[in-house]
């Protein structure tokens, strides 16, 4: 994990810095205030219909896993890696709407403690797929206010259920465990400084993720996320 970790912040590193040289060739430089403006409109050679945004992502993530299985509920929260790329896609000409997607690894799950003090975890980790509409609102020529709100899309490739009393692990994906398909909403608010960005977002899952018919259960996570924008 620490190995992810390092790879993933050198990532964001590199593309920071690349992101950085291309700055004054963003679509959505003002040459004028020497700042991005996502508030410009069609005639300015700024913001068109149909133009695209790209992104990247890193940040920890706060998860719960509720379930009527007392042997899957986590219901406290577990700290995990957020990691990803976004695509936003703009939805109008005259206002600064857009469709964002893209592709995050996520780490959810949660954990609790036994009667003997000591504790049991359970960890969820995806592929995720975010589908949100997104409004850029301009603050002034640096900041904009970026709410959004949709669903998203996962597919569980990891993880472990850990009874650290017991010292076992098993997988956390199997048929008598939690399904790799999960879904839900989305909502949030993202903030930009320039190229800067950071949000808060949380997923309420829908999806039922327990192969029990007869019980339920389903993800709860916070995540604040840091990046650029170019």
């Amino acid at each position: 994990m620490k190995k992810f970790i390092l790879a993933a912040l050198a990532i964001m590193t590199i593309g920071c810095t690349a992101q950085a040289q291309a700055y004054k060739n963003s679509r959505y430089y003002n040459q004028r205030t020497g700042h991005l403006d996502y508030s410009r409109r069609p005639g300015t050679g700024l913001y068109q219909s149909g133009e695209n945004y790209y992104g990247l992502r890193i940040g920890p993530s706060f998860s719960t896993v509720s379930s009527d299985d007392k042997t899957l509920d986590g219901g406290n929260a577990q700290t995990g890696l957020n990691v990803g790329a976004v695509v936003g896609i703009a939805l109008s000409d005259r206002a600064p709407v857009f469709f964002e997607t893209g592709l995050y690894y996520t780490e959810k799950g949660g954990k609790k403690k036994l009667d003997d003090g000591k504790k049991m975890t359970y960890d969820l980790n995806y592929l995720e797929v975010p589908l949100t509409v997104k409004y850029a609102y301009p603050i002034d020529d640096h900041f904009s206010i970026q709410p959004f709100a949709g669903g998203y899309l996962a597919c569980g490739v990891g993880g472990k259920i850990k009874n650290y009393r017991e010292r076992e692990a098993d997988p956390s994906f199997s048929s008598d465990r939690f399904k790799r398909f999960d879904g839900g909403l989305r909502l949030g608010c993202g903030v930009a400084y320039d190229m800067f960005y950071a949000d808060l977002t949380y997923d309420v899952g829908l999806a039922n993720i327990c192969h029990d018919e007869f019980d339920t259960s389903h993800n709860g996570c916070l995540t604040l996320n840091f990046g650029v924008n170019f």
